[in-house]
């Protein structure tokens, strides 16, 4: 492991290039543990940082790559020892310290959850940021009360990552899913994943957005937010409650008080970077059992080379991307 692949952008002034190619194992950060990197995946994020404009990349040259899963080299944490199966998603990875886009990483143990036995490291990556997004948004709704005899659950955003794994999760738990997308084309693909219905973003925004409208679903995943979590307050059931992770409907929702205050609608933020260890590794957990939806490799996942990447990285950011994406590093059956 002298030398070793990995996906790296830089930018000097006005240049800027986005490349496989070969580096060391000193040019890591520090942390520690070191990873042999199994399988990374494709995210929004990682999308924004392969771009000069992306605003997320803090100092260059750096390896994208939010999230990642692999086996221990070597560790200097005593939770951690070689050969052990660990995930590393979320807090700096991607943004300020190198990512998952490489065949070695290494990362603070703060940062890593053990896999938990009932998942595979690759299906670990398939649910990766946006899976685990959608995990916590599934159990906040839940702990709010939200059960399957409550109601429909609107899934916005339904063919992105969030959305689909949100679906898929939901389905398994028993729910009855109401799906939104913008692509007529994609139907198929969302009753696959477990939509009982499905509705065009325009029949969900309406000509119209009213301070209080008819009472359709218990509960939403909004992976969107902007125009679209301002339609949906308003049509959410008594006591209703709506998850929101997302922006990429735009950053600005307008809404009144009166979904709240007669209605008791509750606005539940879903913050996956800084969520607590103590509750991300219970997700992890869940997303190995309750929340792992049948088929989950064969339904919502594509693979891709690190060489593949940059092709990926420019649909994610147009919205041409359905279900997850999975890079493939060293390819392992662990």
């Amino acid at each position: 492991m002298d030398n070793f692949k990995a996906f790296i952008v830089n930018k000097k002034e006005e240049d800027f290039s986005a490349e496989v190619r070969m580096i060391q194992q000193k040019d890591l950060p520090e942390g520690d543990v070191l990873i042999k990197v199994a399988y990374s995946s494709v995210n929004y994020k990682d999308g924004l940082a392969s771009i000069p404009n992306g605003k997320i990349v803090r100092s260059y040259p750096f390896i994208p790559g939010i999230d990642l899963a692999g086996t221990v080299v070597s560790s200097d944490d005593s939770r951690f020892k070689e050969g052990e199966a660990v995930i590393a998603t979320s807090y700096e990875i991607g943004v300020s310290h190198y990512g998952g886009y490489s065949e070695y990483s290494r990362i603070p143990g703060d940062w890593i959850v053990p896999l938990p036995e009932g998942l595979t490291l690759k299906e670990a990556m398939v649910f990766g940021t946006a899976g685990f997004t959608a995990a916590l948004s599934v159990h906040r709704l839940e702990e709010n009360g939200l059960t399957p005899e409550k109601g429909k659950v609107l899934v916005t955003g339904a063919t992105g990552g969030v959305g689909s794994v949100a679906v898929a999760m939901l389905a398994k738990r028993g729910y009855h899913v109401v799906a939104s997308t913008g692509k007529q084309s994609e139907h198929e693909y969302l009753r696959k994943i477990g939509a009982a219905e499905i509705i065009s973003r325009e029949e969900l925004v309406g000509e119209k957005i009213k301070p209080l409208d008819k009472q359709l679903w218990a509960a939403a995943v909004d992976p969107v937010g902007g125009k679209t979590l301002s339609a949906i307050l308003p049509k959410l059931d008594y006591n209703g409650s709506v998850a929101v992770s997302g922006l990429t409907g735009g950053t600005d929702v307008q809404t009144t008080v009166f979904p709240f205050i007669l209605r008791g609608i509750n606005l539940l933020g879903i913050d996956s970077v800084y969520c607590p260890m103590k509750t991300r590794k219970l997700l992890w957990q869940r997303m190995a059992t309750d929340l792992k939806p049948e088929g989950l490799l064969d339904t919502i996942k594509s693979e891709v080379s690190l060489e593949e990447l940059p092709a990926v990285l420019t649909r994610i950011l147009k919205g041409e991307n359905r279900g997850r994406t999975i890079v493939k590093i060293n390819p392992t059956d662990f």
